[in-house]
């Protein structure tokens, strides 16, 4: 695994054992939330007299290749605000603690593979079924890919017809997903967590990708 160097606004002795142990404890909690990450690169920014009792003024993240909660995402960058973390329990041995929530804001991309393959998850092929049958007329969900800057998704008809393909374009709309028609209509769109907002998102070199915010509760 590759760590970026950690970088400190007060370059104080005591800063760097606490970054390394920080960056630890951050990397074992963020792998634990996550079922797997390939490759993670993690920045952490504050003061030696701040890290002493607990507060990062911020955290920058790269990751790619990560499962999360059955989401298949091909990279991942994100940072946040300030962090707060019991000193004490890491320093004890223990795993990472948060004190408080903080806003995490940053981009998420899926390759075509990686999305479908989350929406045949049972934890998401309903939601792929909805959108089927909103944007096909009829469902299950059998397939999508990305072309150029489309997304087209698939589902067979009845009888052995050749399957029913509809291309697509996203944009963020209202903090959500919306599908679009090639003409500009809206065809769905995607319920959202409140505590995730999307701010922009595109579809380009493969991938869709999402820019947007987030607030991460202990």
């Amino acid at each position: 695994m590759d760590t970026l160097s950690p970088t400190s606004s007060e370059p104080l002795p005591p800063a760097g054992p606490l970054l390394g142990l920080l960056s630890r404890g951050l990397e074992l909690w963020l792998r634990q939330q996550c079922t797997s990450i390939e490759r993670l690169e993690i920045q952490l920014e504050g003061s030696a007299a701040k890290l002493v009792r607990g507060r990062l003024e911020g955290v920058r993240l790269r990751a790619r290749r990560v499962v999360f909660r059955d989401l298949r995402f091909d990279r991942v960058e994100l940072g946040s605000g300030a962090v707060q973390v019991r000193m004490g329990a890491l320093l004890r041995g223990q795993s990472l603690q948060l004190v408080e929530p903080f806003q995490v804001q940053g981009t998420v991309a899926f390759s075509g593979p990686d999305l479908g393959a989350s929406l045949a998850t049972p934890a998401w092929r309903s939601l792929g079924d909805d959108l089927a049958e909103e944007i096909l007329g009829l469902s299950p969900l059998a397939g999508l890919r990305i072309e150029e800057d489309q997304l087209v998704l698939i589902a067979h008809g009845s009888g052995s017809g050749a399957p029913l393909e509809v291309p697509t374009s996203v944009q963020a709309l209202d903090g959500s997903i919306a599908f679009q028609s090639l003409d500009g209509g809206v065809l769905a769109r995607l319920p959202m967590d409140p505590a995730i907002r999307i701010e922009q998102a595109q579809i380009g070199s493969g991938l869709l990708q999402l820019f947007g915010e987030a607030r991460v509760s202990p």
